[in-house]
């Protein structure tokens, strides 16, 4: 099973959108026995808080599910129990060195990292930008080229 965790600062907006549409992505290729999808943030300032209103609305008018996601905080532990950590930004990156700083083979990398003459090399926060729509564009192309990646690597084609 190829486990993939994506990183935002409170789990409410950009990380839960990416596991969202990387979900929807991994359901309609036929490989949810081969994954498991979650996500979480740096802060703790929203843990147990469904996604913020403005990611629930996009996703709803994309007709992706978000049911029964809830904000957590990253732990140590999630080194051990995840093969891809995805951040979506530089900050998350340094961020997640301060959590634990080896990686023991856990591929860590922004989303943008993936894509090919990105638009942006960060995902913006849309809770500071109240851009939903392009942070929806940028993370559904980077989850499109990261599913890419990781079936190619996994032999999933």
């Amino acid at each position: 099973m190829i486990k993939v965790l994506f990183i935002c600062l409170g789990n409410i907006c950009r990380s839960p959108m990416a596991e969202a549409i990387f979900r929807d992505l991994v359901k309609k290729q036929g490989l949810e026995s081969e994954f498991m999808i979650d996500s979480a943030g740096i802060g703790r300032w929203h843990v147990g808080n469904p996604p913020h209103e403005g990611t629930r609305n996009l996703l709803d008018e994309k007709e992706i599910s978000y049911q029964g996601m809830k904000a957590r905080q990253v732990d140590k532990k999630d080194w051990d129990g995840f093969d891809y950590i995805i951040a979506m930004d530089e900050k998350n990156i340094n961020d997640l060195k301060k959590v634990r700083d080896t990686y023991d083979g856990v591929v860590v990398a922004r989303l943008m990292d993936f894509v090919t003459n990105p638009k942006e090399t960060n995902v913006p926060d849309p809770y500071f930008t109240n851009n939903f729509s392009y942070t929806y564009e940028l993370i559904h192309e980077g989850c499109q080229q990261l599913m890419k990646e990781i079936k190619q690597k996994n032999n999933l084609i």
